[in-house]
């Protein structure tokens, strides 16, 4: 199922927002996406519902931006979420 509720690209804070909070479950799935090596094209189109054959750049934007803010996630913004800080 497509997420229709997301950014061209996410917000490029020092902390958890309101938006990574709403869009965890599409960071994991990019995650997983990445991890088991599968095409960012089949993952945007899966994920986020777009095709890249009609809209290649912006595709590609939408996916590099929310792989790089689920990776940001992983490294430093967890211990927003595991503090409690994430408001």
């Amino acid at each position: 199922m497509a997420n229709r509720d997301y950014l061209d690209e996410p917000p490029a804070e020092d902390r958890v927002t309101d938006y990574d909070r709403s869009q965890l479950k599409t960071y994991l799935r990019l995650l997983d996406a990445d991890a088991d090596g599968a095409d960012w094209k089949e993952a945007v189109q899966i994920i986020f519902g777009i095709d890249p054959d009609e809209d290649g750049e912006r595709a590609s934007r939408i996916h590099s931006s929310h792989l790089a803010r689920a990776r940001w996630m992983t490294e430093r913004g967890y211990r927003d979420l595991m503090n409690g800080s994430a408001h």
